[in-house]
This record gives structure tokens, sequence and C-alpha cells, in this order.
């Protein structure tokens, strides 16, 4: 196999496009809770960044690893199944990912470390040992997403300030997981996991998904009146709760689909935390 194809495979076990949207909501945790940026404090910033993609890349490049099987069903396109990485060098790849992370997480304050190594365990245990337990596996991601958030806050020394952020996209990661569990249900139950769709049916976990929607989209006012952010943050996260109702709903017809427009709805999400914290020092 030529040398450009296997590092090709690398990196798309990273995820390379997820690993970058969890820097950015590491950053966004740290944009909502600093209130006067510095060079010490961007330099920090920065490092959480990093940090936190490179840790979800490992993540992700395990995640294949001991997902492997399944993704011969689900998803044989990816680099295992199809040839281009080797089950060991996926391993070993995320290894020296993960080890990378943790020297860049080692320069932080000291919250922000410890988030980082519960997360980084986190990482490493959930496809081996959570993502087969009804719901847990789903709501570890959403602890994972959630802390992306607080990780950021608590890297600039002020994680209370993200702690609201870190709850709303928390529970759109929950409802997201759950759709996609649903979507991918042949292969899981070849597999023998049992995640929530495979115990308890697809329309209930459907259902579940909907309702921690439901939850996000009422208690998504609650930064603007708590003072956080500006009027603008209600006016980018009013359609975004728009695109959410929707996605839920079309997740009943077609859980592909449902997923997808979900994950448009959480990024403009993010945005009006952007535009909110913007529009609140201004």
């Amino acid at each position: 196999m030529r040398a450009s194809e296997r590092l090709r495979g690398l990196v798309e076990l990273t995820r390379p496009a997820n690993a970058v949207a969890a820097g950015v909501l590491t950053f966004v945790g740290a944009f909502v809770a600093v209130e006067q940026w510095r060079r010490g404090v961007a330099t920090t910033a920065g490092a959480a960044c990093a940090t936190t993609a490179v840790a979800t890349g490992a993540g992700m490049a395990i995640n294949d690893y001991f997902d492997r099987e399944v993704d011969r069903v689900n998803d044989p396109g990816r680099p295992i199944p199809r040839g281009a990485v080797p089950p060991r060098g996926a391993l070993a790849f995320s290894g020296v990912l993960f080890a990378v992370a943790v020297v860049l997480a080692v320069t932080l304050p000291p919250l922000a470390v410890a988030i980082a190594l519960v997360n980084l365990v986190a990482l490493v245990t959930y496809t081996n040992v959570f993502k087969g337990t009804p719901g847990l596996g789903n709501v570890l991601v959403s602890y994972l997403v959630g802390s992306a958030f607080l990780f950021g806050g608590a890297a600039v020394g002020n994680a209370g300030a993200s702690a609201v952020l870190a709850a709303l996209a928390g529970l759109s990661t929950l409802a997201r997981e759950v759709i996609k569990d649903v979507e991918d249900i042949v292969g899981d139950r070849e597999e023998g996991l049992r995640t929530l769709p495979v115990v308890v049916g697809e329309r209930r976990a459907l259902t579940l998904a909907a309702a921690a929607l439901g939850v996000a989209v009422l208690a998504s006012p609650v930064p603007y009146l708590l003072g956080t952010f500006g009027v603008a943050y209600l006016v980018v996260v009013a359609p975004a709760d728009a695109i959410m109702v929707y996605a839920g709903y079309r997740s009943f017809a077609d859980a592909a689909a449902g997923q997808s427009v979900l994950k448009y709805g959480m990024f403009l999400a993010t945005a009006a935390f952007v535009a909110g914290r913007s529009s609140a020092v201004l």
C-alpha cells in the first residue's frame, strides 16, 4: 500500500472535522468565560483548544479500533475495514495522540487538567466498556461534548461561566447520539451491542431523544435571562431551536436525515453562544 494512502487513512481515523469542531467548542467555552483577552489568556485558550482537538482525534482513532467489526457492516469505507490502516497501526497512532494531548493538558490550570484526565479516560473506555450499555454510552458522549465548553472555561480560570452552555450542549448531543444509534441499529444488532434502540425499541429511543431536545430548547433562553448573553443570542438561537425541533420530528421518519439536520442546529446554537457573548460585552 502506498504511503499516501496510509497517511490519508490515519488522518481519516481522527475524523478531523469532528476534532476541529471539538476544539472550536473549547474556544467558545473560553471566549464566554473571559472578560478581557490578554496574550497569556489567549495562549492558554489556544493550548486548551489544541488539547481538545488532539484528544478527540485520539478518541476517534481508538473508537475505530474497537469498532472495526461493527464498521464492516455500518461503515465499510472507514480506514480499518477498507484496509488503509491495520488495526494495530490505528491503536498505536491513537496512543501517540493521547500522549500529545497529555503533554498539552499539563500546561493548564489544575481544574482544566482534572477535566482533561477524566475525559481522556472516558475516551479510551467509551467503545470497549460503555458503548454497549443501554443509554450509558450516549450519556458519556454527551458529557464529553458538554465538557468541551467547561474545559475552555476552566482553562481561563472561569468554568462557572461555561456551565450552562455545557448543559445545553450535553442535552442536544444526547439526542443526536440516540438518533444515531437508531440509524446504526442493524450493525449494532449483528454485533450483539445493547444500545438503547436495541433494548427499548426505536420509537421509544426516538421519543427520549425528542424529550432531551425539548428540554434543551426550553432552557435555551437561560443564558440571556441570567445576563450572560445579550439579545443577539436570542436572535441566533431561535432558528437553531427551530432546526433542532424539526430534526427531532424528522428522525421518526428518517433517523439518518434527522441526526444530520440536528448537527446543523447544534452548529448554529454554538454560533449563538459567540454572538450572545459578543453583544454582552459591547
